[in-house]
């Protein structure tokens, strides 16, 4: 077995079918390798090549946990009874091979060697005649796709993993819906609206963020600041609890309740000035919070030094750090 078979020809790269094809021709080349050597004459050898075909197991775990089960749905249990015995009887040869190789029994490891040898070319005569090429029929795009995700876990028999399926393509996060096994653990974490987040994180994306932000309940006390010395309006802890209308300017404070009131009332969810301050150009706004049930839950106050902003002209496209 040197080549796809027909059937597999154009499959694209990384298709479950295509990947058990490639390691049955991959596998054949151990066993091609493994035939001539005589265990007593060359015993570390013969020892790589059986661990690199112990290997099989891998591709028996795939086919017996992903593909059997996905035929099963389809109504043709066979391969789930029948094959996963011939898988078995595999296993037992390989098991006693090991036996015997731990024991350099040098005749038993020649003769195990061949008769698993032969028992996987008629496995792979089986599996190409007849289970893939069924399977192909029976099963659908989406069904590939689903068996795919779950093969990468059990793993393969060839030295490098096979290219993704379907190909990785491009999609703009805005349309991206898939919800994806995380790649670490969310213990400890608070789990947000989108994404998960510990309080370190948190508190390291308020600190870093460029932006001046004060949380205000919905009873007008200021719960929170963020950042400390890069403020444009400088904040400090005593704060913390204090009713917002001593927290600003008595020439500021009437807008700023003006601004709780309509937001209190509904009437308004935004409010927006700017000035100049300190030989900066400020940006202020200030945003209502409401719940799912629309209850209000207070106000965002949002300043950012826009100075340098406001001279961008054009586009730059390459980063500039050199």
């Amino acid at each position: 077995m040197s080549a796809l078979p027909g059937y597999a020809e154009n499959l694209p790269k990384g298709h479950p079918v295509a990947v058990y094809l490639e390691e049955n021709i991959f596998i054949q080349k151990l066993l091609d390798e493994l035939a001539p050597i005589q265990a007593e004459e060359d015993y570390e050898l013969f020892f790589n090549l059986f661990n690199q075909l112990s290997e099989v197991e891998k591709k028996f775990a795939r086919k017996e946990n992903q593909l059997f089960p996905y035929l099963e749905k389809y109504g043709w249990t066979g391969p789930s009874q029948g094959m996963w015995s011939f898988h078995d009887s595999i296993r037992d040869l390989f098991r006693e091979a090991r036996e015997y190789i731990k024991k350099k029994n040098f005749h038993q490891m020649d003769r195990y060697s061949q008769m698993i040898s032969e028992e996987l070319s008629r496995l792979f005569q089986v599996e190409q005649m007849r289970l893939l090429p069924y399977a192909m029929e029976l099963l659908q795009e989406e069904d590939w796709k689903e068996m795919r995700e779950g093969d990468e876990e059990i793993g393969w028999v060839l030295d490098n993993p096979p290219e993704k399926y379907p190909p990785e393509e491009y999609i703009h996060p805005s349309k991206d819906f898939k919800r994806r096994k995380l790649p670490f653990s969310t213990d400890g974490m608070l789990k947000l609206d989108e994404g998960f987040l510990s309080n370190e994180q948190i508190n390291l994306l308020l600190r870093f963020m460029p932006v001046d932000l004060t949380y205000v309940d919905e009873n007008d006390r200021v719960l929170f600041y963020n950042r400390g010395e890069d403020r444009v309006f400088p904040r400090s802890a005593g704060i913390i609890g204090r009713e917002v209308k001593f927290c600003h300017p008595p020439k500021s404070v009437d807008q700023v309740l003006r601004i709780l009131e309509e937001f209190k009332a509904g009437t308004k969810d935004e409010a927006e000035f700017w000035i100049n301050f300190r030989g900066k150009f400020i940006h202020i706004r200030y945003f209502a919070l409401r719940n799912k049930e629309n209850e209000y839950k207070g106000v965002i106050e949002m300043s950012q030094d826009v100075t340098n902003i406001r001279t961008l002209t054009g586009e730059q496209r390459l980063l500039d750090w050199d």
